[in-house]
């Protein structure tokens, strides 16, 4: 009996101290292992049971995304799970700080807001940030490549979710994945999604989550590793992170510091106007460099990681030009590899050149930018362009953190189509060693904002 009660004593007391340092650590479990107290199902029919202390939701065929959230809302937290996908070609997700919309589809209901992607299909975006029913993708895993295999098939994969005031950053099995600073979204429920399926080969299949908890006291933001991109859609903005990584802004959002005219040496008095945080080129009815003429930076540039935003008026045409030396003897627009930025529905641009080479985020006249329909944003509204000159000349082109096009500056390919290019004329086009950056007006309102640099080095 002595023994029982000694027995007693101490399994009372670790048990009680294993509580008492969860609690003192400040995290909670959203799951009690038992049933679905606390969370209710929005948006589709995927239904979500209990099944040996797991929440195991089945894919229906011909539904929406399905969600299973929380009754109570959230606004900073720290929130970790495991999670196991059964189907390869399948599709989950971590809703953060999302809402529900009532009337969408007819009543249906739709979930919306920032999801933190549990995708085990060839594309591997596992852990990149996709704006559920509103904004479409924010941080595909493309901006992070070097931890897009951070995703285990077949197995458990643990996910960190962390949103402190206006950031959320994501990890996958201790992997840093994505960063996004939006502006949005102060609070709303945690979300577990059952993605919907159209064809009936994939129905029934499991999608598990346990482990479910959240901290939303004593938060201290955790360091992410050097050298990943963030999405920041604070206009104009550097995060202390970014400042620390080597990313500077090239427009302040209020001056023409740090450019001037590429035919002169101050700004140009007319045809540019700052204003609302942009910097815009004004319309002049197409009619390229007559008006206030295109723009350069005062530096120039080797290797670069360059970020900017763009925004489009119907039919509009303009370019982001890297590489301009200023010395070819151009009548119009100055000469220099560019990202072309253009309303290919409306300017006639766009049927130009061979194959597509003179459309939105191609290198002009030279190679085609491979775009998705899903990831353009319509004319009006704000574009995220991004172009990375490496050390050893590979270039990228991204719209929308999606990679539409990369290549080798001063490689065979490289010169054959620069041989068969309206640059053919001038000797060694796109091979200087160094050159400014350049804002084009080519005689359409176009604006630009949140431009910023990180100079790269090996």
């Amino acid at each position: 009996m002595k023994l029982k009660s000694f027995l007693f004593v101490t399994v009372f007391f670790f048990t009680t101290s294993i509580s008492a340092q969860q609690s003192s650590a400040g995290w909670q479990n959203l799951f009690n292992g038992k049933d679905l107290t606390g969370w209710k199902r929005l948006g589709g029919t995927a239904d979500y049971k209990v099944e040996d202390g797991i929440i195991v939701g089945r894919t229906v065929v011909n539904s929406r995304n399905t969600f299973l959230v929380t009754e109570k809302e959230y606004g900073d937290f720290i929130l970790e799970a495991d999670v196991w996908v059964e189907d390869e070609e399948g599709n989950a997700g971590l809703q953060t700080r999302s809402h529900f919309d009532a009337a969408a589809f007819n009543g249906e209901g739709k979930v919306f807001g920032r999801q933190c992607e549990i995708d085990p299909t060839p594309r591997r975006w596992t852990g990149g940030i996709y704006d559920e029913g509103r904004r479409d993708w924010l941080y595909p895993m493309q901006l992070n490549a070097q931890a897009q295999n951070a995703f285990k098939k077949g197995a458990y994969n643990h996910f960190k979710v962390e949103c402190i005031g206006n950031e959320m950053k994501t990890w996958v099995n201790g992997i840093a994945t994505a960063y996004v600073v939006d502006t949005i979204d102060a609070k709303g429920f945690i979300g577990l999604q059952v993605h919907g399926i159209k064809d009936a080969s994939h129905a029934g299949k499991k999608v598990c989550y346990k482990n479910v908890r959240i901290k939303t006291t004593g938060l201290v933001p955790t360091p992410f590793p050097s050298n990943v991109y963030v999405s920041n859609f604070v206009v104009n903005n550097l995060t202390a992170y970014e400042k620390k990584d080597g990313w500077r802004l090239l427009f302040d959002g209020k001056t023409s510091k740090g450019w001037k005219s590429a035919k002169g040496t101050s700004f140009p008095e007319k045809g540019w106007i700052i204003n609302n945080g942009t910097i815009a080129v004004l319309d002049s009815e197409g009619k390229e460099a007559t008006n206030g003429g295109d723009i350069v930076t005062d530096e120039q540039f080797a290797a670069f990681d360059l970020s900017f935003e763009f925004k489009l008026t119907p039919g509009a045409n303009s370019g982001v030009k890297y590489f301009v030396t200023l010395a070819e003897d151009s009548k119009g627009s100055a000469i220099g590899l560019e990202y072309q930025v253009l309303d290919d529905t409306l300017h006639p641009d766009a049927k130009l050149g061979r194959d597509g080479n003179r459309t939105l985020a191609s290198v002009y006249d030279m190679i085609k930018a491979d775009k998705q329909k899903r990831f353009l944003r319509p004319t009006g509204q704000w574009n995220f362009g991004r172009l990375i000159v490496y050390p050893n000349n590979k270039v990228e082109h991204y719209l929308n953190g999606v990679k539409v096009l990369e290549y080798i500056r001063g490689s065979k390919e490289f010169r054959d189509l620069v041989a068969i290019s309206k640059y053919v004329i001038w000797k060694n086009f796109g091979e200087a060693p160094q050159g400014h950056l350049l804002l084009q007006d080519h005689g359409n309102a176009v604006s630009y904002r949140s431009i910023k640099i990180k100079e790269l080095k090996w």
